[in-house]
């Protein structure tokens, strides 16, 4: 199966935050903004086709990439990344954190097929993504788990919102960067790693900023202050993988894990410590 499932995020991490600048210049849009049409890879920073860019198979960080490290060829040397940010909960919340990290088998929202909520929808790196882009609509498509997001440009957010797992988007330009608004979100999903609940006070700002022909620096920062201390940001790159397309990808049909709650369920002994 050429894209497989990731679940199990580390619980802080951070890809590299720059990236060296290409002679290419960037595409742009008749608008003359930076132009994000295509099909890209979240969680990576290998270039080159998807086949090319995830020749080794390797998993463990960010998408199922080690962290800053991406996936790929070894003749790839990764740029080095640097110091990752703790996630910043209140005590209270870092102890749940822990306890969902114990019970991750049953508690992972996305092993029940539940939509993986922002910015987690933009680390899982062993599926694809497609962004459709006009000067007045942003359209951000997710093979997993069949997510899609629509952003206005230069719009408000709606009066009458209602919590949902993937918020409210709306987006502008600041110079060559989008910069999307997320709200209204319900408290289901997890942030970027296994255990990182939030409360539906979440406030989410991403900013995608494409830096050459195949590469978009991505930020994402996190507001939550029912469990977080402070603003959390997390940053990675997506990568473009000319050739690609998305493929169906249903859930619950051959969803294994779904079967074994009730059975962890029954045996809590295998979440307590000795």
């Amino acid at each position: 199966m050429k894209h497989l499932m990731a679940i199990g995020i580390a619980l802080a991490f951070s890809a590299p935050a720059a990236f060296p600048q290409r002679a290419a210049s960037i595409p742009r849009g008749a608008d003359g903004k930076p132009d994000f049409t295509g099909v890209w890879q979240a969680g990576s920073n290998r270039r080159g086709t998807w086949e090319e860019a995830n020749a080794s198979g390797a998993l463990g960080g960010p998408g199922g990439f080690p962290p800053g490290e991406g996936q790929g060829a070894a003749k790839q040397a990764p740029p080095r990344a640097p110091a990752r940010e703790p996630a910043p909960y209140q005590p209270w919340a870092a102890k749940k954190v822990l306890e969902s990290f114990n019970r991750r088998a049953i508690d992972d929202p996305q092993a029940q097929c539940l939509l993986p909520g922002v910015p987690r929808v933009t680390t899982v790196g062993l599926f694809p993504m497609q962004i459709v882009q006009t000067p007045q609509t942003i359209v951000m498509l997710y093979e997993y788990l069949n997510v899609f997001r629509t952003i206005p440009i230069n719009a408000k957010h709606p009066d009458d919102l209602e919590p949902t797992f993937m918020g409210d988007s709306v987006g502008h330009w600041e110079g060559d960067t989008l910069v999307v608004d997320v709200t209204s979100f319900n408290d289901r999903t997890w942030l970027v790693g296994t255990g990182t609940f939030h409360s539906d006070a979440l406030h989410v700002t991403e900013r995608y900023t494409r830096v050459d022909a195949d590469t978009i620096q991505y930020e994402a920062t996190m507001v939550d202050p029912m469990v977080l201390t402070k603003p959390w940001v997390f940053r990675t790159t997506i990568m473009k993988r000319d050739g690609t397309r998305l493929r169906e990808y249903e859930c619950q049909e051959n969803n294994q894990d779904r079967e074994q709650y009730e059975k962890l369920l029954k045996d809590e002994s295998v979440f307590r410590r000795k």
